[in-house]
């Protein structure tokens, strides 16, 4: 847990967070809200998430609004992103691809350009090249992404390094997320990942849910809240303009979601082997953000799924009201 030490450095400041009504940006929300900043949201959603904070609907492709919003900024949390599954992403990709590099692009000159004090951008371990293990210490920057999306994420990286290369900007953090799953999350099934996608077809009574390739497949799952501190933590300790993992740094087999998930909901399953599955192992590896940040998740399997079932069984329809890239009457993001 965070100590008043860390979380008094947001009291009275103005404080910026872009898709604070996504997953961890609602988590971020409230920890600064909590903590006494002045908080301004700024999404293409019609979801208010905390009274405490301004919501303001706003299109962060554009380059003036992004000098607009940040303008009195003290500090920035930039979290807004398109998120899809590899299959949206990979058959819509422009529309994943042009407003994320956008968004970055503008958030990131605009609070240059405005002097915003300190800024934390998250990335994801799309960025890495393909691998099982993934370490800061064997990045190399000239490596690609693991696939095609992951150059928005890491476009953005190399422009907070040429900050730091040329301007000597070392209060542009950057944290690379793992599989973030809980309250909030994107429930669409079309676009959904795989925790949130699975939930909706447990709740829709699919039968039997039929689950793409064998659940051997390992991915590296962290809960929502322990993501927010960990990003809370980058920004207050900073990362050099360096990148910092942020996950739970242990693997978790599909069969495991599935399986826990039955622990508490009575619902009928089947793995289907001829589809595909993706890379059979990706984990994080964190021993960085726990000897720099302090950052250790806490958040075990079962609790952040029942936490994540619970809330979307009292919230199912909220994902209806998010803005949907994929969208062909959405992507202009009027």
């Amino acid at each position: 847990m965070m100590n008043d030490e860390i979380i008094s450095e947001f009291t009275g400041k103005n404080v910026l967070v872009t898709g604070g009504t996504g997953l961890i940006g609602r988590q971020v929300v409230d920890i600064l809200c909590n903590a006494g900043a002045i908080v301004k949201i700024v999404s293409l959603d019609r979801v208010h998430v905390d009274e405490r904070a301004e919501h303001i609907i706003g299109n962060l492709t554009s380059f003036d609004y992004c000098k607009e919003v940040t303008k009195g900024m003290d500090f920035v949390f930039h979290l807004a992103g398109v998120q899809g599954t590899v299959q949206t992403s990979a058959s819509k990709m422009a529309s994943h691809f042009v407003p994320t590099m956008m968004m970055n692009f503008g958030i990131l000159e605009a609070s240059r350009q405005n002097g915003v004090q300190k800024l934390v951008y998250t990335s994801s371990i799309g960025a890495y090249a393909e691998g099982e293990l993934l370490s800061e210490e064997n990045y190399q920057i000239e490596t690609a992404p693991m696939a095609f999306a992951g150059w928005a994420k890491r476009m953005a990286e190399l422009q907070i390094h040429a900050y730091k290369t040329q301007y000597n900007i070392r209060n542009f953090s950057v944290v690379r997320l793992g599989n973030i799953y809980g309250p909030g999350d994107n429930f669409d099934q079309a676009t959904a990942m795989v925790v949130p996608a699975l939930i909706s077809r447990i709740y829709h009574k699919e039968n039997p849910v039929v689950i793409w390739g064998d659940g051997r497949a390992v991915r590296d799952f962290l809960y929502s809240a322990d993501a927010a501190e960990g990003i809370i933590r980058a920004f207050v300790f900073g990362t050099d303009g360096e990148i910092v993992n942020i996950a739970s740094g242990t693997g978790t087999p599909i069969r495991d979601i599935v399986t826990t998930l039955r622990s508490f909901i009575d619902f009928d399953f089947t793995f289907d082997a001829t589809k595909p599955s993706g890379a059979q192992k990706r984990i994080m590896d964190i021993s960085k953000a726990r000897k720099t940040l302090g950052f250790e998740p806490v958040t075990d399997l079962h609790s952040g799924l029942q936490k994540t079932w619970e809330w979307f069984v009292s919230h199912s329809g909220e994902h209806k009201n998010k803005f949907n890239y994929f969208d062909e009457k959405d992507d202009t993001g009027k």
